[in-house]
């Protein structure tokens, strides 16, 4: 379910609860109103009532036939005061307590005629007449008693009802924010996971399926740019390595050019002597012919490795091996450019679980950089080291160059920064950059302005991934 409507469901329940609530609180304040309005009126009823039985007391003990007639004037008044509050009265007590109270006051009233017409001789009426207006009496103080109490019972359940209904509101609401919020940081815990893995270079996409929300929307949508970003990368890593051919060729040319002027030499002079040659002399022949044949096709394969396009085939490698080919594609820049190798590679290293094309890709960027950095005579220093603490190799990259300015080197790894100028694309550091992060590690740069650069590489070793052949 989308976010939106999440919100959207759980308002509609909050204001169903609200209004259901509001409607109940109308209903018991109507109520208790209802109680209260009767209980008032049963108050001056009640107290007519006790004025009746002071007159009734006035007759009994006084004689006084006028306490009758007042008794009559003030039930004519109640029977009447109870006719126009009927339906309130009726509301509060109930329909049988408000018949049951009207046949006690019309009962009263007769016994009192009676006893009028009876006169003081008539002890039986006087009788019944006592003890009807005892039955009114108390009949309707126990009602009005009762009513209280029932104002008291609806206030005391309607405060419950309120304070539970209260609590649950807040529990419904505390658990649509639990739940919401735990399936939102767990998305855009995702999504953070996602976007920092590619600002690393390392343009993996979430595989679990995304949530039907807009969360869901904005993974699928991330999963789509890490996708067309790999792919791009991918074109440009393939571009870079063409450009770099250029570079290698002007290097390499020396090294093709040697292997065919042998040839030509030996093809020449085996023409000229071939009349005074014993077999075994022109067997020499051919096989120097093909010694330098082999030199030229290692060559130009290597050069074709390192152009064919690929994609990440990650293998369990020795370090040194990759840095010896890469040496074969670089020497003969070094020798042209005059520049001097040194190599420091550790004995006995662990094995690295990399792609040996793409660890070779950065080492010919970096070596090539280094020797355009640098005049004859300067020298590039390539070292290996391990690092039992860390389970991880370093290669360190050096030159005796020119440097790079202070204010530049935060720069170096953005993509189309170049220090170059026209001759440079300014995507090499960059895609380098990257195919060490897909190998999960790192580089780290230092560099003084007229003393050189150095340019570190941190990979984790094979047994650090757990992809080493003898743990599989």
């Amino acid at each position: 379910m989308k976010i939106e409507y999440r919100f959207y469901l759980s308002h509609a329940v909050n204001i169903c609860l609200m209004v259901v609530i509001g409607l109940f609180a109308m209903h018991s304040f109507n109520q208790i109103l209802t109680k209260l309005r009767f209980a008032e009126f049963a108050d001056d009823l009640n107290s007519g009532f006790l004025e009746m039985r002071l007159s009734e007391k006035n007759f009994f003990l006084y004689g006084d036939d006028n306490a009758l007639l007042e008794i009559s004037k003030k039930i004519d008044a109640a029977r009447q005061s109870l006719d126009d509050q009927s339906r309130d009265v009726i509301r509060a007590v109930g329909e049988g307590n408000f018949t049951q109270l009207t046949n006690l006051i019309k009962d009263y009233q007769k016994k009192v005629k009676q006893a009028s017409a009876g006169g003081r001789q008539d002890r039986e009426g006087l009788q019944r007449l006592r003890e009807a207006g005892q039955k009114l009496k108390l009949f309707s103080e126990d009602i009005t008693s009762l009513e209280r109490e029932r104002v008291g019972q609806i206030i005391g359940r309607t405060t419950k009802v309120m304070r539970y209904s209260f609590m649950a509101v807040i529990y419904l609401a505390f658990l649509f924010s639990l739940f919401s919020g735990q399936s939102l940081r767990r998305s855009l815990r995702r999504i953070m996971a996602l976007t920092q893995s590619i600002a690393r270079g390392n343009y993996q996409r979430i595989d679990t399926a995304p949530s039907p929300d807009e969360l869901g929307a904005v993974i699928t949508a991330i999963n789509t740019m890490a996708e067309e970003l790999r792919r791009r990368e991918q074109e440009i890593v393939q571009s870079k390595r063409l450009a770099s051919i250029g570079v290698l060729v002007a290097g390499v040319a020396h090294e093709l050019n040697n292997p065919l002027n042998n040839i030509s030499m030996i093809a020449q002079t085996y023409g000229e002597v071939y009349d005074h040659l014993a077999k075994e002399q022109r067997l020499g022949f051919m096989e120097q012919i093909e010694e330098q044949t082999e030199r030229l096709r290692t060559t130009i394969k290597s050069l074709l490795d390192y152009a064919k396009p690929k994609q990440q085939q990650l293998e369990e490698k020795q370090l040194s091996e990759v840095i010896q080919k890469t040496l074969n594609l670089v020497r003969n820049m070094l020798d042209v450019s005059s520049i001097k190798l040194r190599l420091d590679l550790a004995e006995n290293p662990p094995s690295l679980y990399i792609d040996e094309h793409q660890i070779q890709q950065v080492l010919v960027n970096m070596a090539t950089n280094a020797i355009q950095a640098m005049k004859p005579g300067g020298e590039l220093k390539i070292a290996t080291r391990y690092l039992p603490e860390e389970d991880e190799m370093t290669i360190t990259i050096s030159d005796t160059g020119k440097g790079i300015p202070p204010e530049l080197l935060d720069h170096i790894f953005d993509p189309f920064f170049t220090t170059k100028g026209d001759a440079g694309t300014g995507l090499g550091l960059w895609v380098s950059y990257g195919i060490i992060k897909n190998h999960q590690g790192g580089i780290h740069v230092e560099s003084a302005v007229g003393r050189g650069t150095a340019f570190t590489i941190t990979l984790p070793t094979c047994k650090k991934l757990k992809r080493c052949a003898d743990e599989s």
